[in-house]
């Protein structure tokens, strides 16, 4: 069973939320609906949704979004919330890798958050390709990283750590394993007498590797970006937004 099965529950799931700044989110937000074209109406694929901080948003302003995340937890509370706003939204609490999405029906979908490196190569294209197949030809994809190579590896830091809202403590204790091509890391958070610790493995590409990897889905990439400007990335860049359109 994947680290990240059982990762997104508790203290590290507290944090992840806490950590978020509220208006970068609401820029994501006006960058998605711009890149994929969406509007009142769009069929929209969330994919590794978390608790929906871009989904609601985005549902509010009457898109129809089905969002997948694993996190039991996260997936309850965006129910709870579509429920009482009455919102267009569907919740599939699964493995992204294992449910069946309906082919060619979505107008665009994206995976924003950190969250395009918990897979390695095989399972990456697998990933890539069922957003592919989930999009109309001609709809738009968008991906967010800070786990590429190029944006990572210049400035590795084998120990880390940061104060989160509400006196949440996080350490982290990293290993690039370069034969494997992932970063294990011991992640432990700590809060009063709370301490949890997992261990982690993130999956690190090259940009030519990404792009490599659409191409063979079907996906033809038509901006990459080091930023919500929609500056190009370059090398150094502490994040990447990659735009892509299925043929």
């Amino acid at each position: 069973m994947a680290w990240y099965h059982n990762y997104f529950k508790g203290l590290p799931q507290r944090a992840w939320k806490l950590h978020q700044d509220e208006e970068y989110t609401d820029y994501e937000v006006d960058f998605l609906r711009d890149v994929l074209e969406i509007k009142e109406g769009s069929r929209v694929l969330d994919m590794l949704a978390g608790y929906g901080r871009h989904a609601i948003p985005l549902a509010e302003e009457g898109c129809k979004i089905t969002c997948i995340d694993i996190s039991s937890e996260y997936c309850d509370e965006l129910k709870a919330v579509s429920k009482k706003q009455k919102l267009l939204l569907t919740v599939i609490c699964d493995d992204v890798l294992q449910c069946a999405i309906e082919e060619n029906a979505f107008d665009a979908a994206y995976c924003i958050g950190n969250s395009f490196s918990f897979f390695p190569r095989a399972e990456m294209q697998q990933f890539i390709s069922k957003m592919a197949n989930a999009v109309k030809p001609g709809g738009h994809i968008t991906i967010h990283t800070e786990n590429l190579a190029e944006s990572i590896l210049p400035n590795f830091q084998v120990r880390n750590w940061m104060p989160v809202k509400d006196d949440i403590i996080y350490l982290a204790e990293n290993e690039y394993r370069p034969e494997e091509g992932y970063i294990e890391a011991e992640q432990t958070f700590i809060s009063g007498s709370e301490k949890v610790t997992h261990t982690v493995r993130q999956h690190i590409f090259t940009l030519s590797e990404i792009t490599y990897m659409f191409e063979s889905a079907g996906l033809q990439v038509v901006g990459t970006f080091g930023n919500l400007e929609a500056d190009p990335f370059a090398l150094g860049d502490e994040q990447l937004y990659l735009v892509a359109k299925k043929l």
